[in-house]
């Protein structure tokens, strides 16, 4: 419908990551965060991204409004999915049914909710492969919004907002796998 704005639940992984891609998608929608990341296993380290994910929303302006859905902290479906892939290369098998875990509630709960769209802001780390992301996200529904955020300096411009926000950037995903 003409004049109509669509919807899109954006999971993120983190206030960084989330910047620039808040920043060029509420231009066209309405977006609604998806704070769901049981692969940060300690409850200090999810609690602070938590933190800085809310105060990013409350400093930034926005073309459209930013909500925030937080998801459950969960870390025993990150262990019970990494099972047997503990000792798997970085950025191998058990990241990417990590990408699979939280894509996977990203869709659920877009479907529940009825949004337009739902993403991630995964694709905008040059270390995330965003062809594996993508055919993830498309693999759930339809209505996955296929992206690269890290091109057209997405992910340099998420450096910049990083710095404008003073935001915590942390340098591993948040598993125990990772941090190690």
């Amino acid at each position: 419908m003409l004049g109509v704005t669509p919807s899109v639940l954006l999971h993120s992984c983190c206030a960084p990551c989330s910047s620039a891609c808040l920043e060029y998608l509420t231009r066209y929608c309405r977006v609604t965060i998806l704070y769901y990341n049981p692969n940060i296993t300690d409850r200090k380290e999810y609690e602070f991204r938590l933190s800085e994910q809310k105060r990013l929303i409350g400093l930034m302006p926005f073309e459209n409004p930013v909500d925030l859905i937080e998801g459950r902290y969960d870390p025993e479906a990150f262990f019970e999915m990494a099972r047997g892939l503990e000792e798997a290369p970085e950025r191998g098998a058990r990241c990417h049914k990590c990408y699979d875990l939280r894509l996977a509630e990203t869709a659920r709960i877009a479907r529940e909710e009825g949004f337009d769209w739902f993403a991630t802001t995964l694709t905008l780390s040059p270390l995330k492969p965003a062809d594996v992301i993508n055919g993830i996200g498309s693999g759930l529904g339809s209505n996955y919004l296929c992206t690269d955020f890290k091109k057209k300096g997405g992910y340099q411009r998420s450096i910049e907002l990083s710095k404008e926000y003073g935001l915590y950037r942390q340098n591993y995903c948040g598993c125990i796998y990772s941090r190690r």
